[in-house]
């Protein structure tokens, strides 16, 4: 392969301890990493030695998964994290170049909070901020909020175009040469340069102006997900960056030239979204030795946590054995759960109903090819293979990059940019080092001009 004439984008997603359900299990894991802040430091270094555009955190408000049957909740790993917002702020000092993404929900936060929270995190990282613009889809989430249920899109999609809206106009409160610092007269700033808001909506009444000057970056970078039609809207109108997981190269196609083909109506270039797709490698010198690290830790999937992946995508297999093939029955009637987006995906279920059929699994095995990554781009192999599907996704117009999704950290992540970046770089399809120093320098984004602007 090669040829390519631009190069990814890539993301590194520091998610707990990993993507994979045993990674907590291995032997070297720090069972406690997901509260220790060297983890989260760890992983932000190795994103900046590997040249990421930015790392990434993945936050839902709750406690998830806590509440089901006690001997399925007590073994999950990912129950507790850390406000994303504060650890990436505390991340910022010991990094300089690699941007920082946090998740902030629009559902369920007021968009003062969320816009003074990411201004001061783009100024504290001196213009590396992005945020993860989310409505919410969890229903723990929701009843930590004063919810019953989830909110309907209907009202959840309102609200987020009212909440960039909103943010927007704060961090417009203030012209970038709003502050004159003028020691000889005395005069701190021009109160001409400076904007109140008024805002008075469907969902908010905000005055303004923001308590924070105007962010480096102007804007953070926004980031959004989803493969509904309202998420591709809201993606094309105002998404940067889409972080999209696709399990196959058709369907990334797919989705790829649906979001892009309706960013024309809001007079929108294509090259001001990146489309991301996530990627779970298990990476080694040679295929043996990257099959060898798979193997570990589907060794270490319990059969209760097993049958839980399966539960929301074919419904619920306890009755049958481990070792006994899939019913053909659920493979015919994937179950839907109203609050998992993932499970609700018929391309996903779709395709791993037929690896079903191809492969005759059994209901271990599909639960292990459930923990290997089932709705993202998958691979087990050497640094030429992963570098080679990535490569064919990015040139056939599947993904605009990649983001990371260790099956376990830090070490799979190790592996990523020790072993795959520089095949990546062989080819010319990421960079050597950085060639700026903000996250819009990174991903070729303009800075934003005020609404106020002459």
């Amino acid at each position: 392969m090669g040829g390519s004439s631009k190069r990814m984008h890539l993301a590194l997603s520091a998610a707990s301890l990993g993507y994979h359900v045993g990674c907590w299990r291995l032997p070297e894991a720090n069972p406690a990493g997901t509260m220790t802040f060297n983890h989260y430091a760890d992983m932000a270094r190795l994103a900046e030695r590997g040249k990421f555009d930015m790392i990434f955190l993945a936050d839902v408000a709750a406690a998830r998964e806590t509440t089901g049957a006690p001997d399925v909740a007590r073994r999950i790993h990912h129950a507790v994290r850390h406000d994303p917002l504060m650890l990436l702020a505390a991340l910022a000092p010991i990094t300089s170049r690699v941007g920082l993404v946090a998740t902030a929900t629009s559902t369920y936060a007021d968009p003062f909070t969320i816009a003074r929270r990411f201004a001061s995190l783009d100024h504290i990282s001196g213009g590396r901020a992005g945020w993860n613009v989310v409505t919410g889809y969890n229903i723990e989430e929701a009843q930590n909020f004063g919810y019953e249920k989830v909110p309907d899109p209907g009202y959840r999609y309102t609200r987020v175009y009212e909440t960039l809206e909103v943010t927007k106009g704060l961090w417009d409160s203030w012209d970038d040469d709003a502050f004159l610092h003028d020691k000889d007269t005395g005069i701190y700033f021009d109160p001409s340069r400076l904007h109140v808001l008024n805002h008075k909506g469907q969902h908010f009444s905000v005055r303004g102006p923001l308590d924070v000057a105007r962010p480096p970056q102007a804007y953070p970078v926004f980031v959004t997900a989803g493969e509904s039609d309202a998420a591709k809207d809201l993606a094309a109108a105002q998404a940067e960056v889409v972080y999209a997981g696709l399990p196959n190269l058709a369907s990334a196609k797919e989705y790829y030239a649906s979001v892009k083909d309706r960013m024309a109506q809001h007079r929108r270039s294509r090259d001001g979204l990146k489309i991301l797709t996530g990627i779970m490698a298990f990476v080694g010198e040679t295929e043996a030795e990257a099959r060898a690290k798979s193997d570990r830790l589907m060794s270490l999937i319990h059969p209760e946590i097993g049958l839980r992946m399966i539960r929301p995508i074919f419904g619920d297999l306890s009755a049958h054995g481990l070792d006994d093939r899939v019913p053909e029955s659920a493979l015919e009637a994937p179950a839907r759960t109203a609050h998992n987006d993932f499970a609700a995906r018929n391309t996903i279920a779709g395709v791993l109903a037929e690896r079903v059929r191809r492969d005759n699994l059994t209901i271990r095995q599909l639960y292990e090819a459930i923990a290997e990554g089932y709705w993202q781009l998958s691979i087990v192999g050497t640094p030429k293979m992963v570098a080679d599907r990535m490569e064919e996704w990015f040139d056939a117009g599947g993904c605009d990059g990649f983001i990371v999704q260790p099956p376990y950290s830090p070490g799979a992540a190790a592996d990523f940019v020790d072993l795959v970046i520089p095949e990546l770089q062989r080819r010319g399809l990421f960079r050597k080092d950085y060639e700026g120093t903000t996250l819009r320098d990174h991903l070729g984004l303009a800075r934003p001009a005020s609404r106020y602007a002459a």
